[in-house]
């Protein structure tokens, strides 16, 4: 049986052998033939009749999809790695479409489509068939094909053998000329572009999320040291989350405006919005899309949409062909409760995007317009909610700058405070030694000698206490000098620590050029929102944004506070780094007033009653005097 099965593969043609080879079927044939399995699954297969004349596309598709979730579940991979669940797709590829239908209508059309993280292919195909055929449910046309004459091109990359395997045989079967699955390629997007040096009309993808980039590191790293040459150029997110690296390879991919530009449409989680801070590669990544404005929209999506995860998710648009009206501007739109529920959960989905849902949502993004509102239904109550808003891309920038509080301390040289000189690592370190020999011995015998020298010289100190660090130095180096002490800049710097406590009424410390010297435990940021146009800076690199800021904010509270004017930025060199986080919660936060102290004093008066007449109740139910009083 089993001989005559891989007979019958070796047929196949040579496309088609390397997906078997790639699902490892060979390896299965051979499990199934040793378990004494293989005839009662092919037997299984036969009795099953799928021909298109039975099993029409929808209802096979239906399949599809649900062997699909299965498999993943079953595999238990990262959230959303393989599949996304086909009212999200269809969402996300309307939103790609969303102004294009003029652009891709007419005679003569050839447009590419790419994915670099394709999975089973499902982004592809449905956005090729929304542009060819529609989008269709239960019979009914919900949206008519924008050009049926258009040549459509699909490309794609996975990594997972599998799903890369899942992906190529459904390409064959839906073309048996295989056009498009010659163009599905097998390998890890970030280390092995197999479709360098291509460039897009559309590009969409769900990343995976949450999942680390460490096999790929050195071709990453390697890429991003080339700068504007490669794909990673403007940042590295941590090695924990390779989000953000398929974004920026998909913008490397983009066609120029010149060309005829592209709209991207891809779909992750919360963290790409917020992750890092000013300077860091997540941040720089961030204000790499919003500097050079291809950040169209932000879509955050209702929760529990994926089949095995329930995380919020968020779909980013982004073009380098923006319309005249959006320039300079991104959308935000809240669609978290555009959600109908499943009649039976499938994993972790317990939510739908239906199509009027999702026909909305495309009208919201078309409308383009501030403020405007739906009615949701929350807590048993309707609610009209903001929906949509629309911000200038510098309201999501921030310049963080470092604010300096002079350093103060007191001295004296009492016990309490030579005590803690011990404490001090430069003065505990003069006691040992790493030889184990005599010579070792003899080295720590002379650091305690030393040690005691030192604090000998300290008690024969006044034990004063000094407000002014220089005139307590010079009563030390006079002490020192009189016990014929030589002290090194380590041993010096930890007798004034030990010594030493802040107080706000002392002098301030000041350097050797007589500038005050910062408090390390005082040390504060601020951030500082970027202005909407240009900000001059002063002669220190200072914007007049940032002074004026510091003056209004700062200054009333800390008047002896000033900046860090070394804390500069890399990219344009003044004060202050400068950082981008879409905090997208926050606009559209809806202030809740807690309920009266009435109606809570009440709800806790009664709950005391009711906990009141349970235990009478309990107690009344028993004979035994002793129970009855124990339950009292």
């Amino acid at each position: 049986m089993a001989a005559n099965l891989r007979n019958y593969i070796a047929g196949f043609s040579e496309n088609m052998r390397e997906v078997v080879e790639r699902f490892d079927f060979d390896n299965t044939i051979s499990k199934l033939d040793e378990a004494g399995l293989l005839f009662q699954v092919l037997e299984r297969f036969r009795k099953i009749n799928l021909h298109p004349d039975v099993v029409d596309n929808p209802t096979m598709g239906t399949i599809f999809e649900e062997l699909i979730r299965r498999f993943n579940e079953a595999l238990d991979e990262n959230p959303g790695e393989h599949f996304t669940p086909r009212d999200v797709v269809h969402l996300m590829v309307d939103l790609m479409l969303a102004g294009d239908e003029a652009r891709i209508s007419g005679t003569g059309v050839v447009r590419s489509v790419y994915d670099p993280c394709c999975g089973s292919g499902g982004m592809l195909m449905i956005a090729k068939e929304h542009i060819l055929r529609g989008r269709s449910a239960s019979g009914t046309v919900l949206r008519p094909a924008i050009n049926p004459q258009a040549e459509i091109h699909l490309f794609g990359q996975e990594v997972n053998p599998e799903t890369w395997a899942l992906s190529k045989s459904d390409f064959f079967m839906k073309d048996p000329a295989g056009r498009d699955a010659r163009k599905i390629e097998f390998g890890s997007t970030l280390s092995n572009d197999r479709h360098a040096g291509r460039h897009f009309d559309y590009l969409i993808a769900n990343p995976p999320y949450g999942k680390d980039w460490k096999r790929d590191k050195a071709a990453v790293k390697a890429e991003h040291e080339r700068g504007a040459a490669g794909r990673f150029g403007p940042g590295l997110p941590r090695i924990s989350d390779a989000q953000t690296l398929f974004l920026l390879h998909m913008l490397a991919r983009a066609k120029a405006p010149a060309e005829g530009g592209t709209r991207i449409a891809i779909i992750m989680n919360g963290s790409p919005l917020f992750t890092g801070d000013a300077g860091s590669g997540e941040s720089e990544i961030r204000r790499h899309i919003l500097e050079n404005d291809l950040l169209e929209a932000l879509i955050a999506l209702p929760e529990q949409l994926f089949y095995n995860t329930g995380i919020g998710t968020y779909i980013w648009l982004l073009t380098n062909r923006k319309a005249p009206e959006r320039t300079g501007k991104v959308q935000l739109i809240d669609a978290t409760s555009f959600w109908s529920p499943l009649k039976k959960s499938l994993g972790n989905k317990r939510r739908d995007i239906p199509p009027e849902k999702a026909a909305d949502i495309l009208e919201l993004l078309r409308g383009f317009a501030d403020g405007e509102t739906r009615t949701v239904r929350e807590d048993g109550e309707d609610e009209e909610v903001t929906v949509s808003r629309l911000f200038p891309t510098t309201r999501f920038g921030f310049r963080k700058i470092t604010v300096e509080r002079p350093l103060r301390l007191n001295f004296q040289a009492n016990e309490d405070r030579i005590a803690r000189l011990g404490d001090q690592r430069a003065f505990a370190n003069l006691a040992k030694s790493r030889r184990r020999s005599e010579a070792g011995e003899r080295a720590r015998a002379e650091g305690r000698a030393f040690q005691d020298s030192i604090r000998n010289a300290l008690r024969r100190m006044c034990d004063t206490l000094h407000k002014d660090r220089d005139a307590f130095v010079a009563e030390l180096n006079a002490a020192v000098k009189r016990a014929d002490i030589k002290l090194r800049a380590p041993i010096r710097r930890a007798i004034l620590a030990a010594l030493s406590e802040r107080d706000e009424t002392a002098a301030t410390c000041r350097d050797k050029r007589g500038l005050p010297e910062p408090d390390p435990g005082l040390r504060d940021t601020e951030r500082v929102p970027l202005p909407d146009g240009t900000d001059p800076v002063d002669e220190v690199g200072i914007p007049v944004g940032v002074q004026q800021f510091f003056d209004r904010e700062v200054k009333p509270h800390a008047p002896d506070a000033w900046i860090n004017t070394s804390k500069r930025d890399a990219r344009d060199g003044q004060v202050g780094l400068v950082g981008y986080e879409i905090n997208f919660k926050r606009y559209f936060y809806r202030f809740k007033p807690p309920r009266p102290l009435g109606e809570i004093e009440a709800d806790i008066r009664r709950i005391e009653r009711e906990m009141v007449a349970m235990l009478r109740e309990v107690a009344g139910g028993t004979d035994d005097p002793g129970a009855r009083s124990e339950g009292v």
